[in-house]
């Protein structure tokens, strides 16, 4: 799919799944992934199906910690929200 051109990681904005989390996670040094997302994103999690507000890019359903992310070209819609898979952990909660 796409590349980010300062990233240059492979993975991109158009990804699916834990790919995009990671791209997400990672881009501009990490500097997007706890970004705020204007008003948010209303959501069911992909894991457990509770709703939840996406406030940041880079986020984790309340109920089951679930990891979902949204890319800053696609955060207009919530149907562009990708999750990472049952079990997947954020590097800093391995």
């Amino acid at each position: 799919m796409g590349e980010c051109g300062s990233c240059g990681s492979g993975a991109g904005p158009f990804a699916e799944g834990k790919e995009l989390v990671e791209f997400v996670y990672n881009a501009h040094g990490g500097g997007i992934k706890d970004q705020a997302i204007p008003g948010g994103l209303e959501t069911k999690c992909q894991g457990c199906g509770e709703s939840f507000t996406l406030k940041t890019f880079v986020g984790k359903c309340p109920k089951c910690e679930g990891v979902h992310a949204v890319s800053p070209p696609r955060c207009e819609d919530p149907a562009n929200i990708q999750f990472a898979g049952v079990d997947y952990k954020l590097p800093e909660d391995r």
